[in-house]
């Protein structure tokens, strides 16, 4: 690698996507160019079983130092996950049992290495150290901390005005985070702009304990396809292992002003392939012709180049064309007319959704048609007729006698 490429490399870590660089970009920049061999980490609990294309940005920071030839390291949090972060929650998560943990964190090198090249960095889990402090360990971290600095962060005050409980573990897991960091001796942190409070611990205790400075990179984050918080509960996420289909229709929904970010945190493309597609908009070009080369790219860099070609022919055929997938699963049903409780029976049994309550959601946001009939949710009784049902733009279901 040479010099130029190294610039570029350490340019695009400290800039793109990044919201902020504690203690300064400049302090950083200077430490990545200063020839030593550096510790870097980033750190996911797993309280999902899934990783998302959100998930995905900072795993490409990490990936860029890894390259760089740095000590890189993919943290799984399992011990840190019975207690669960909430520093961007307004209320407890629910504790996790062991089991739970386990089965989450089972698949996640499998998606990250969508992401990560696992031949350059390394997978550890917190349990290796965080297992083994006693109740005097515990005390002698924190020591170097007070309850005011916890309590003063706005969610925790807010939780604490509207009378809602703030557990004691909750008090502790900036402390457990902060002990990662100290663990490995980390230079430089990576995450969230909603994990700054939990990373500055890490730099205080690396202060304190080792007598040394360590810096934060924290990035912003990569909104939803819908422009809410990417979240399974609303069903806007792109996931690593959504199918090729899955994933060009769901960059084919984005809203058109969504378009850059998403070239930006959700892909690996270079900065002047960005600059074209913000001029061309800006010239007036149709924004579907520029999401379909966005959708070509997200579906190359996570499924591979062959998958791409098939994923927007299917879309083709079945969002713009609206013809029923050749492949869509059926069920069969001997009556004339069909109630709205059985169309949500039927989405649930055969797997389109996980439960009732996210079949009635999709019906209530208007996002299930039958025969190109909106379903309402105080529908009666429908006609079966040609018996095609679409839920939302890209799935669909065959009612057959």
């Amino acid at each position: 690698m040479n010099e130029a490429e190294k610039k570029a490399i350490i340019e695009s870590f400290l800039s793109r996507g990044v919201e902020n660089i504690i203690p300064g970009k400049a302090e950083v920049e200077k430490l990545l160019n200063s020839g030593k061999v550096l510790n870097v980490y980033l750190g996911i609990d797993p309280t999902a079983t899934k990783i998302h294309l959100g998930h995905a940005f900072p795993l490409r920071k990490l990936q860029l130092l890894a390259e760089l030839g740095h000590h890189v390291i993919f943290l799984i949090g399992d011990f840190t996950a019975i207690v669960g972060d909430t520093s961007d929650k307004e209320s407890e998560r629910p504790i996790l049992t062991r089991e739970q943990i386990e089965e989450n964190f089972q698949t996640y090198k499998r998606q990250a290495k969508k992401i990560l090249d696992f031949s350059k960095i390394e997978l550890h889990h917190n349990s290796e150290w965080l297992s083994k402090l006693d109740f005097a360990g515990v005390l002698k971290l924190t020591s170097h901390f007070s309850l005011n600095d916890f309590i003063g962060r706005e969610l925790i005050k807010k939780r604490l005005v509207d009378g809602k409980s703030v557990s004691l573990p909750e008090v502790l897991y900036p402390i457990m985070q902060g002990y990662d960091s100290m663990a490995m001796n980390t230079d430089i942190q990576i995450g969230g702009t909603d994990q700054i409070f939990n990373m500055q611990t890490g730099r205080t205790l690396i202060k304190e304990l080792k007598g040394k400075n360590s810096y934060i990179v924290a990035n912003g984050f990569l909104p939803g396809t819908d422009g809410r918080k990417m979240s399974k509960t609303w069903g806007n996420a792109i996931w690593l292992e959504d199918s090729p289909e899955e994933i060009f229709g769901k960059v084919m929904s984005l809203k058109d002003d969504m378009i850059l970010t998403y070239y930006l945190m959700g892909t690996n493309v270079g900065q002047e392939i960005i600059d074209d597609a913000k001029k061309r908009l800006e010239n007036g070009e149709n924004p579907m012709n520029i999401k379909r080369e966005l959708g070509r790219v997200i579906v190359k860099e996570l499924c591979g180049k062959s998958e791409v070609e098939a994923a927007e022919e299917f879309f083709q055929k079945t969002v713009v064309e609206k013809k029923v997938d050749e492949n869509a699963p059926e069920v069969k049903w001997n009556e004339e007319t069909i109630g709205v409780e059985d169309l949500i029976r039927m989405i649930v049994e055969i797997g389109i959704v996980s439960s009732n309550g996210e079949a009635k959601r999709l019906i209530e946001q208007g996002g299930v048609y039958l025969n190109e009939e909106r379903v309402e949710k105080k529908s009666g009784e429908l006609s079966v007729g040609k018996g095609v049902l679409r839920l939302g733009k890209r799935k669909y279901l065959k009612i057959v006698r």
